[in-house]
């Protein structure tokens, strides 16, 4: 079985968004690992609209290039990491449209998350869980928050001292979501893989 492949998915589209710093750490951290491979994926890269399909792609093929070519995207992955803010007690809306905007790409593949603001976007992990049951995934245990003291360190809009300040306090966390990420997604794709065998025989 080859080594599985993980993305880094960025889910704030916003401009003034602070998600490339944290974004760029974890893909470093990522790097150091030889037990999976990691790629950044960024929604802005994307374009995406609002999802204005007929019906989740689970039921009928959609039909903007844009949602398609993000579904040929995601399909190329056997497990996600989403970096991701929290905008009043939930993920930004670019990102909840992201997971909208695929169906049969997600299933049955692991999702964790690495969460930042002033509670470590903790209720935006814990929305991303709710809605990867429902998209048939498997949400980890594991994710890794950047919040209270550490935040406000780090951020632009406090200390302004970046990632690096703060970074021996995220790394045991990180090393553990890498643990039990590559853990389910080696599991998950064996299953697939085996599952889709049977089909074929």
């Amino acid at each position: 079985m080859t080594t599985p492949k993980i993305a880094l998915i960025i889910g704030s589209t916003r401009d003034a968004r602070w998600a490339d710093e944290p974004a760029n750490w974890l893909l470093e951290q990522a790097k150091t690992r030889d037990d999976f491979e990691v790629e950044l994926v960024d929604l802005k890269d994307f374009d995406l609209p609002l999802f204005n399909e007929a019906a989740s792609n689970l039921w009928a093929p959609s039909t903007d290039p844009k949602a398609i070519a993000w579904q040929q995207k995601i399909a190329e992955f056997d497990g996600y990491i989403w970096l991701t803010a929290e905008y009043n007690h939930s993920m930004p809306a670019a990102m909840k449209n992201a997971m909208d905007q695929a169906y049969n790409e997600w299933v049955k593949k692991p999702v964790t998350a690495f969460g930042y603001g002033s509670m470590g976007a903790v209720r935006s992990v814990e929305h991303l869980r709710q809605i990867a049951v429902e998209l048939q995934m498997v949400p980890i245990r594991s994710a890794l928050h950047l919040g209270g003291a550490d935040f406000f360190q780090a951020h632009p809009i406090a200390g302004g001292a970046g990632i690096a300040a703060v970074e021996d306090n995220l790394k045991p966390s990180a090393q553990g979501m890498f643990d039990d990420l590559v853990w389910w997604a080696n599991a998950t794709k064996a299953a697939r893989e085996e599952e889709a065998q049977a089909k074929a025989a």
